[in-house]
Formats: structure tokens, C-alpha cells, sequence
């Protein structure tokens, strides 16, 4: 028999103190503090070697997110971490040797992006659900992702407690989009009370600049192309904002891949 008891700091159970009834005291904790709540409850419950666990693959660019995020969902014991990459092709392996439940794919992967490693993720393991992550807050991209076949997209700024919102709420059969893309959504220049934005408005220049803005390129990038200076796209690219009724970047890009108009 396992005598080894487990201590948590009760710090991390600080919270609000809601109210008191019928003899309960109901406290508002941290997302911190609720991790840790049902890892001592996974511990009390007898059958929890019976339980099946959720597998899980992480493909990130950067080893950090993908340390930090397996050892989130290992806390979690219905979590099973069975592959973690910085490569879609070692990726496409992975999924193929473990069909895992949920793959977290990052859609800045190398050397295939995310938008072409899903496709073939999804041929190779069609029963896995794949929560598209980015650090672009973009609802282009979110919609081009939902449409290739994930079924969340959530951004690096997620916080802990909207990951496992996007987990839950995905392993029920539905689809997650984030509140930070569902927010910049809600700003898109479909608003009826907004004027649509008349690319007519721009000069020669600025169209110019919108194109390689569309292909994702840089100011500094730009300004080497059009043998311009930094400040001088920086003012096209804010007079193009301006023209077209925008407020900023990622309104331009969303406005862009959804616009019927050829630039």
C-alpha cells in the first residue's frame, strides 16, 4: 500500500469568499488553485487507475511553450503527454505512430506551416481534434484553420483556464474559438455602423505597401523591397488605416483575407 501523502501550499487557495449556506463555505479560486484541486481529488478516487486518459501531442517552435504546457496538462492525470515537436515533419511521424487525442499545432511551424501540416495530420489520423495555436490574434487565420478541419483556435496570450475551457469544450464534439479572436471579430469592419473601407481612397504607393502587408511582410522588410525608409512605410501604413476606417493591424489582415476585392 502507497502511504505517500501528498502536501499543497494553502496559498494557492487563497480567493474570494462568496458566502456561507446551509454550513458551506463557497470560495472563488485561481485557475492555479483548481488544477490543484482535482489533482488531490484524482488522488482520492479509487478507481483513477481505471480511468482512460486523454492523449495529447504539442507542436510548438518554441520548447519553452511546449515544456511549459506539458507540464500544465501532467498535473492534469487524465492527460497523457505522447509526443512534443518543434518539426511538422517529425509532427506528421508522431501522429502517425500515436493517433493521439488532441494535437496542439502551432500554424508558424517549420518547415511546413500549420495550415499545410493539418491537412495531412487529419489524413493520417482522422479521429484526432486539432486546437490550432498561434501568437497572431487574426480571425482570418482562426477561419482558415476551423475550415482545413481544427477545431479550436486559441492564441499564445490564452490564459490556463481557457486552454482547458478549449479542451473540454472540443472533446465534447464541438468547436473553440478563443474570446481574444472572438472580440476582434466583433470590431470587423462588417459593422453596420461602420463605412466600408474603398480601396479607391489609396494612392499608387499605399496599394503597394497594402500588397506586401497581404503577403505578411514587415515595415523593415517593406522598405528594403521598395528601397524606402522604415518611418516612410510606417506613415503609408498609417494613412492606409486611416483611409480605409480601420483601427489597426490585425482589422487590416482580417479585412484583407475576407475581402472579395483583388488587391
Amino acid at each position: 500500500m502507497n502511504d505517500r501523502k501528498h502536501f499543497y501550499p494553502l496559498a494557492c487557495f487563497k480567493g474570494k469568499t462568496d458566502r456561507l449556506s446551509n454550513g458551506i463555505l463557497f470560495v472563488q479560486i485561481s485557475p492555479l488553485a483548481t488544477i490543484l484541486l482535482i489533482c488531490i481529488l484524482e488522488e482520492l478516487n479509487p478507481k483513477r487507475h481505471l480511468m482512460t486518459k486523454i492523449s495529447v501531442v504539442l507542436v510548438d517552435d518554441h520548447a519553452l511553450i511546449r515544456e511549459s504546457w506539458s507540464q500544465l496538462l501532467k498535473m492534469l492525470r487524465q492527460f497523457e503527454i505522447v509526443g512534443d515537436t518543434g518539426d511538422s515533419q517529425e509532427a506528421i511521424e508522431i501522429v502517425r505512430n500515436t493517433r493521439p487525442d488532441i494535437v496542439f499545432l502551432d500554424i508558424n511551424i517549420k518547415p511546413r506551416d500549420g495550415f499545410e501540416t493539418i491537412k495531412e495530420l487529419l489524413e493520417i489520423s482522422p479521429k484526432s481534434k486539432v486546437i490550432a495555436l498561434s501568437m497572431y490574434t487574426l480571425p482570418a487565420y482562426a477561419k482558415k484553420m476551423i475550415g482545413l478541419g481544427a477545431r479550436g483556435y486559441i492564441t499564445k496570450n490564452s490564459s490556463v483556464e481557457e486552454i482547458l475551457e478549449a479542451i473540454g469544450v472540443i472533446i465534447k464534439g464541438e468547436v473553440y474559438v478563443c474570446r481574444e479572436i472572438l472580440d476582434i471579430s466583433a470590431e470587423s469592419p462588417n459593422d453596420k455602423n461602420q463605412r466600408a473601407p474603398n480601396l479607391n481612397l489609396l494612392s499608387e504607393r499605399e496599394v503597394k505597401v497594402l500588397q506586401y502587408v497581404k503577403q505578411g511582410m514587415s515595415s523593415r522588410e517593406i522598405s528594403e523591397v521598395l528601397n524606402i525608409s522604415y518611418r516612410t512605410v510606417e506613415v503609408h501604413r498609417h494613412k492606409i488605416l486611416k483611409k480605409l476606417n480601420l483601427k489597426n493591424t490585425p482589422s487590416l489582415i482580417n479585412y484583407l483575407n475576407f475581402s472579395s476585392t483583388d488587391i
